[in-house]
């Protein structure tokens, strides 16, 4: 009875690091650093989001058109699903420049011509069991990325359109003249 009680002690331990073992980072360690290094500059850091989910949609691309597997689908269902989370990565970016009015504009020709190509993509690609809720999910996070880069685009418009000595700051800053 100790024997049982015992092993079954030791797999409740183990279950937690089991389940911490398979969360998928989308990035890879050169990737996280080069968006560290970017830091706050807001350009820079959209425009590497942009350049690696171009890269990750290379890859969707190219797992779509290999032969229908159990593993192809297991391999396109963690693709959709890095590529979800990266694409929601950069919304909370857009939202974060947006709300300090860094000016953006120049990395949103950009995005918004490569947002179009992933929403492209994305729905060119039958649905399978395997993978059809992180289909569904990255067409939803593309979908509202590309509704909120459209909005972002037309605020900053505005926004700097008004008040144009600010144009290609990374933030707005208090203007103390009174």
């Amino acid at each position: 009875m100790r024997t049982i009680c015992a092993v079954f002690f030791a797999l409740i331990l183990l279950l937690p690091a089991a389940a911490q073992k398979n969360k998928r980072d989308p990035l890879t360690q050169a990737e996280q650093d080069q968006i560290a290094e970017a830091g706050i500059a807001p350009v820079d850091r959209l425009d590497l989001y942009v350049k690696f989910l171009n890269q990750h949609a290379d890859t969707i691309e190219g797992v779509a058109k290999r032969a229908h597997t159990p593993a192809r689908a297991h391999r396109m269902d963690d693709e959709l699903e890095d590529f979800s989370a990266l694409m929601d990565e950069m919304s909370s970016n857009l939202d974060v420049y947006a709300d300090r009015k860094a000016d953006i504009r120049k990395s949103m020709k950009g995005m918004t011509e490569s947002i179009a190509r992933w929403q492209s993509l994305l729905k060119s690609i039958p649905t399978e069991p395997g993978f059809e809720v992180s289909l569904q999910d990255a067409i939803d996070s593309s979908s509202d990325l590309a509704a909120q880069a459209k909005q972002v685009n037309t605020d900053q418009d505005a926004y700097f359109k008004a008040h144009p000595d600010q144009k290609g700051q990374d933030r707005a800053e208090p203007n103390n003249s009174q």
